[in-house]
C-alpha cells in the first residue's frame, strides 16, 4: 500500500495562521514597556500580562506594536485561531502577531484597569487606576465586529460579550 505524500503547507498557513496558533508563546519587547511586566497564564484566556510592581494611575504602561495592515488583509487574517488585530482607523489595523511587543496578550475585561490611546499613530495602553503588583493587565476591547463573542472576564459588571454595545 502506497503512502500518501505529505502536503506542503501553503504560505498563508505557514506565515499567517500558525504564528497566531494556541501554542504560540508571545515575545516580550522590553523596549516598548515603561514598567516591568511579566508574561503568564491568564485566568481569563490563554496568555496574559501581569504587573511586576505597582503602576500609578494615568501612566503609559506598554505600546501595542505590530505589522500595519489594511482592512482586506485584516479580514484575511481574522480566520486565525487567535486574533491579535487592533483597529487604528476605518480600514487600518496593527497585527500584534508580527512585531508585537507583548501587549497583544493583554486580555479584555468589562472592568478594565487600562485603556487604549492612539497618539501620533502609536497605540499606548495607559493605566486607569493604580494597578497592584501581580495584577493582570486588562482593557475593554469594545469590539464592533457584529459577532457576539463571549466574555470570560468574570467582572461583577460583566456584559457577557466582547462588544462595544452595552
Amino acid at each position: 500500500m502506497a503512502m500518501k505524500p505529505k502536503r506542503e503547507q501553503t504560505a498563508f498557513v505557514r506565515e499567517v495562521v500558525l504564528p497566531a496558533g494556541p501554542d504560540r508563546k508571545p515575545v516580550m519587547d522590553a523596549r516598548r514597556m515603561l514598567f516591568p511586566l511579566r508574561l503568564g497564564r491568564s485566568r481569563i484566556h490563554g496568555w496574559g500580562l501581569f504587573a511586576v510592581e505597582s503602576i500609578p494611575r494615568g501612566r503609559r504602561v506598554i505600546e501595542y506594536t505590530g505589522e500595519r495592515i489594511g482592512g482586506r488583509e485584516a479580514e484575511r487574517r481574522s480566520v486565525r485561531p487567535s486574533v491579535y488585530l487592533f483597529r487604528v482607523g476605518p480600514s487600518r489595523f496593527v497585527d500584534g502577531v508580527r512585531g508585537g511587543s507583548g501587549a497583544e496578550c493583554i486580555n479584555h475585561s468589562c472592568d478594565p484597569n487600562m485603556t487604549a490611546a492612539i497618539t501620533s499613530g502609536r497605540i499606548w495602553l495607559k493605566s486607569l487606576r493604580m494597578i497592584a503588583a501581580g495584577e493582570e493587565l486588562t482593557y475593554d476591547y469594545r469590539l464592533s465586529t457584529g459577532v457576539m463573542m463571549p466574555c470570560r472576564c468574570g467582572a461583577a459588571n460583566c456584559s457577557r460579550y466582547l462588544s462595544s454595545i452595552r
